[in-house]
């Protein structure tokens, strides 16, 4: 091929790409490894120009059985051209984020089943109760599914154990309606997509705790899920969950993730990458706990920072609930009008230390700080201002982006230094000025923050008064290492969502969103699948029904009421991959294999007579591995296409049955 900068078939090129403006073109040179990377991908805008130009479907295709077959690769040596092919500009040069084989997690098609067992988290062997941590690494974890199983393996799952907890105790139930809470008891991914035919765009929060991604070395691993994780492996695990979780979302939905130092910054490019850096909302940071004893093992100093990133679904539809905090008193309030009950025109001005000093009996401020102390004197000031807010006040500056209504009230007013000068106004508080300053009372500073007039400043970025210390007993549950506060949880509610808007929690835990949405009048939704026993959200919600105490109780007068609907994936081949991972010896094993070759579907790949041949020869812990590998992984839980089956109908309650077809709209 003529390397000719004037050749048909590099002019024909040039006038494909040039279509789409600067993504394949700059400065008159054409990016090669931008184009080439959108081969790669098969971009079908791209491809689509590539065969309907006569000159380059005659250069790279090829008749194959009737089909037209495009020559990628011829294109790409065309591509090699020096001369005419810009190579200042790399594939990375105009985007940022995660890859796996270099290309973009986004452009690949099957990374969204790289993930270990395929169900990961679960009874699969993720948590440390199941499995060792030397066993739980991606040797045997992480396994490529088949295409055509994709669909299988999502399909919407049979729930069972559907039952209704309120005032009265429990009940059967046999229909999920709009306003009701739920909690479901099962893997989170098989669940998202169980939910989306009824709840896509309607949720507007998510908050979840995942599992983190811990540093091998660290020694402060303490959640209930195996956070052992490889990165690679972990990143993938909370892009499928994310990927889900979106479409549940709704338009002006947000989503919040709390996160450790251990893998942050990868997450915040993932979720860049998933909800788009134009609707990145905060990155917040949490202190979880404090500098004291000789916790810190690690080099550098002590971590006691976690980090919450925040995303909308659509930036420009999302509504923030401002937020205040409790405050210092602001020293900057300084000045106190004595007569604020008489006409402006009238009003005497004095510093607030001088007046408090006068009514404390002594000459001056000076005077009274040192008789009485500094600390005592200064708690006089601040009780002072808070009962007299109204009449306490700071100047502050008019700048020329000031209402022309105020720019002209405060050159008016430097006329006249003396005076105070008035405006209402119809679309805004109205104003007093002096000497071209305006007069800014401490009661606007002064706010009701959980029944108690305090002083407040806007919450910032910075969350320090979420303590982790004495939350032991919220709840009436134990869960080290992964309990949340109460108050942290509902700071996070109230600044996204409004009562009756709808929360949803794939790693609910102990059950603290559920809880506190309860107690805060919202919907909810909440995903577990480990078993924590008394401490789960199941028995947690009960306590909140019969008017739980605990957490933020007293702050919003929880008395208890309400309900909630509970229900469980149903169970298939899950539970023989936990009669495995429960199997003390060899002799356990065996009678679960036996069960398992007369009931179970096993992987289509597996030579069951290889399989039997070699299995016992094995030590133990590689006996193990081999048969969870061999369970068939998409078929862990029945799929609601099997709820006519006389066999799966032997096996439920006629309520179940109908809330199945209630929850799918039948």
């Amino acid at each position: 091929m003529s390397q000719s900068y004037e050749t048909k078939i590099q002019k024909a090129l040039r006038e494909v790409v040039e279509r789409f403006d600067d993504r394949y073109i700059l400065d008159g040179l054409l990016k090669k490894d931008a184009i080439i990377t959108a081969l790669d991908n098969y971009q079908p805008e791209l491809i689509e120009q590539l065969l309907v130009n006569p000159i380059l479907k005659d250069a790279f295709t090829e008749a194959i059985a009737g089909a037209t077959i495009l020559k990628i690769n011829a294109i790409i040596q065309a591509l090699e051209v020096d001369e005419y092919w810009s190579n200042s500009y790399t594939r990375y040069s105009n985007k940022i984020g995660l890859t796996s084989h270099n290309r973009y997690l986004d452009e690949i098609s099957d990374v969204v089943l790289d993930f270990p067992y395929k169900d990961t988290v679960l009874k699969a062997g993720m948590s440390k109760e199941d499995v060792k941590k030397e066993d739980a690494q991606e040797t045997f974890l992480n396994e490529i599914v088949a295409r055509e199983e994709i669909d299988v393996l999502l399909d919407h799952k049979i729930f069972k154990n559907a039952r209704k907890y309120d005032e009265t105790g429990t009940s059967e139930v046999s229909e999920i309606k709009d306003t009701d809470n739920l909690i479901i008891k099962g893997n989170n991914l098989l669940t998202l997509h169980s939910l989306k035919e009824r709840y896509a765009g309607k949720v507007k929060l998510i908050y979840i705790d995942p599992p983190y991604y811990f540093i091998k070395d660290k020694k402060e691993d303490t959640f209930a899920y195996n956070s052992n994780f490889k990165l690679s492996t972990w990143l993938t695990f909370m892009k499928n969950r994310l990927e889900i979780a979106r479409t549940l979302l709704a338009d002006d939905g947000a989503i919040f993730i709390q996160i450790s130092d251990d893998g942050v910054g990868e997450l915040h490019v993932l979720m860049k990458e998933l909800f788009g850096k134009e609707n990145f909302i905060n990155k917040i940071t949490l202190k979880t706990k404090s500098p004291s004893g000789f916790a810190s093992v690690n080099p550098g100093v002590f971590e006691t920072a976690e980090y919450i990133l925040s995303f909308a679904k659509d930036k420009s539809k999302w509504k923030y609930n401002p937020q205040y905090v409790r405050s210092d008193y602001d020293t900057n309030y300084n000045l106190y009008i004595t007569n604020k009950n008489d006409d402006h025109s009238k009003w005497q001005i004095e510093n607030i230390g001088e007046h408090i000093a006068k009514r404390q009996g002594y000459e001056n401020k000076r005077v009274a700080i040192k008789e009485l102390g500094r600390s005592f004197f200064n708690h006089l000031v601040a009780d002072f201002a808070l009962e007299h807010a109204d009449s306490v006040f700071r100047y502050t500056p008019i700048n020329n982006n000031a209402s022309k209504v105020l720019i002209e009230l405060r050159d008016k007013s430097k006329e006249k230094p003396e005076t105070v000068f008035f405006q209402t106004r119809d679309e805004n508080y109205d104003v007093y000025v002096k000497n071209g300053q305006e007069i800014a009372f401490y009661s606007k500073k002064i706010r009701n923050i959980d029944g108690e007039r305090v002083p407040s400043i806007q919450l910032s970025n910075i969350w320090m008064d979420t303590p982790y210390e004495g939350i032991a007993k919220e709840g009436g549950v134990t869960l080290k290492g992964g309990k949340k506060p109460e108050k942290l949880i509902r700071r996070i509610i109230e600044l996204a969502t409004d009562r009756g808007d709808l929360i949803l929690d794939y790693h609910l835990g102990s059950g603290t969103t559920a809880a506190v949405s309860h107690k805060l009048e919202r919907r909810y939704i909440g995903l577990e699948q480990l078993d924590y026993g008394e401490n789960d959200s199941v028995a947690r919600l009960k306590r909140v029904i019969e008017g739980d105490k605990t957490g933020i109780s007293k702050a919003v007068n929880w008395s208890g009421g309400g309900s909630f609907v509970y229900a469980e994936l149903m169970d298939k081949n899950s539970t023989f991959i936990e009669a495995v991972l429960n199997s003390k010896n060899s002799d356990d094993l065996k009678a679960v294999y036996d069960e398992m070759k007369t009931t179970l579907d096993f992987d289509f790949r597996v030579d069951l007579q290889e399989v039997s041949k070699s299995l016992w020869g094995e030590e133990f812990d590689v006996q193990k591995k081999i048969l969870v590998k061999i369970i068939d992984k998409n078929q862990l839980y029945h799929n609601y296409s099997e709820i006519d089956d006389e066999m799966i109908q032997a096996q439920l309650a006629k309520s179940d049955i109908a809330f199945n077809k209630s929850f799918y709209g039948e």
